[in-house]
């Protein structure tokens, strides 16, 4: 079974919280038993995790040696030039070694199918913000954040809605739906 979820902001990518002060999880969310998340999407990050209850599948899913790709919608703070467009598009050094090129395009406005998110963003009068688009083929920890702030441009708001074929397309926030098909080919299975 393969499920995909609108994980909300500031909700961990696990059933069970064992910090301090209890954060939200997603025991909440009434998903389908037996079933985990096949990757991760940072506790303040939001849109489509994938879980499964096929170990093999979630395997093939987080292995960078596939090069599954993953795209990501990215309000920044600042106004991307070519310069930071580029350096987003070559590869981006950063302390564990340089990033494979991702793609990059900016967006004319936040996308229409966004939901607003709670607590919104702060807004500053005197700071711009932009929207990019931007599809990796790995999975680093908080890459997408440590690419985006080594160009210039601080993440100020993260959202995931395509893992290879599998698109977030209109499901509400902390929405869940079992995927049907087959479209995204990955070593010894499809991935829906």
């Amino acid at each position: 079974m393969l499920i995909a979820f609108n994980k909300p902001f500031n909700v961990l990518c696990q059933f069970t919280d064992r910090g301090a002060q209890p954060r939200r999880t997603l025991a909440e969310f009434g998903l389908p038993p037996n079933v985990y998340p096949a990757g991760r999407l940072d506790f303040d990050s939001e849109g489509l995790l994938l879980l499964t209850d096929d170990g093999a599948l979630a395997h093939r899913i987080t292995d960078p040696r596939h090069e599954l790709a993953k795209t990501y919608w990215v309000q920044v703070e600042g106004m991307p030039d070519g310069h930071a467009l580029r350096t987003l598009r070559e590869g981006v050094r950063l302390n564990d070694g340089i990033t494979r090129p991702a793609e990059v395009r900016m967006l004319e406005h936040a996308p229409d199918a966004l939901w607003p998110r709670n607590p919104p963003v702060r807004f500053r009068k005197t700071v711009p913000d932009a929207w990019l688009e931007l599809t990796i083929r790995e999975g680093r920890n908080r890459q997408v954040r440590r690419m985006t702030a080594a160009a210039g441009l601080p993440t100020l708001r993260l959202v995931r809605v395509r893992i290879g074929d599998c698109t977030l397309g209109h499901l509400a926030t902390g929405a869940y739906r079992v995927v049907e098909g087959a479209s995204a080919q990955l070593p010894g299975k499809r991935l829906p």
